[in-house]
């Protein structure tokens, strides 16, 4: 073959994988915003959180599906769940077993498995997760992660639902510090902090700063840790 053939032959193929490989994404990325929810999913819900009403749940639907988003725009990284009303209904879709096998087939490729609600703390390895989710939940929505004016459904929805033992967040905490609240059960976590260091010394897993979203997961490549789940490829 003329080696001009061949790396003509070489350039299309490459540029046939890459777009094969944006196809896929794009199509999972459409299964999680649109997939049905198995019949029941939101009674289930409403046992636990009685003064939800169905709109209330559809939200909460969105925000799980935010979720999901995250960890596959991050390239199926660690990420950490960050509301507890989402949480739980992430747990009631597991139940489901069957269904949920399937959907995460189809989302991702394979099984995501689950672990609890997280916060910024010290455990840097529970923030890479929590930055990670922040990172996508913002830009799902518009939003500048360094610098938000608002929230992304995700991290609203405990306040915005009155959730018992939920996190509250709000965008800029300066005007809080400055009236003396501080960190306990009931004070609001900031959204500013996601690209602070002032917590663990870093910013692994925030998408622009240092890392691409896509820090070490701290373990095998399907692990799960900390206050969320996902895993590299």
């Amino acid at each position: 073959m003329h080696p001009l053939l061949a790396v003509a032959a070489l350039i299309l193929m490459s540029v046939t994988v890459v777009l094969w490989i944006r196809h896929i994404k794009l199509r999972r990325e459409a299964f999680i915003r649109h997939s049905e929810l198995p019949k029941g999913l939101f009674e289930k819900l409403r046992k636990r959180h009685p003064h939800l009403s169905v709109k209330d749940c559809q939200l909460v639907a969105h925000g799980l599906r935010q979720f999901f988003i995250a960890h596959l725009k991050s390239g199926r990284k660690f990420v950490s769940m960050p509301s507890q009303v989402v949480d739980d209904l992430w747990h009631e879709l597991i139940l489901y077993t069957k269904n949920y096998e399937r959907f995460c087939g189809k989302a991702f490729g394979r099984f995501l498995h689950h672990a609890p609600t997280a916060v910024l703390s010290n455990d840097r390895l529970k923030n890479q997760g929590l930055r990670r989710c922040w990172w996508f939940a913002c830009r799902d929505e518009n939003i500048n992660p360094r610098a938000p004016t608002r929230l992304p459904l995700l991290f609203a929805l405990d306040a915005k639902l009155g959730i018992a033992g939920g996190f509250s967040y709000i965008p800029d905490c300066t005007g809080v510090r400055r009236e003396g609240v501080t960190g306990n059960v009931s004070s609001p976590y900031c959204g500013g902090d996601f690209s602070s260091s002032s917590y663990d010394g870093g910013t692994d897993g925030f998408a622009d700063g240092g890392h691409d979203g896509g820090a070490a997961d701290g373990g095998g490549s399907d692990g799960c840790g900390g206050g969320g789940c996902g895993g590299g490829d």
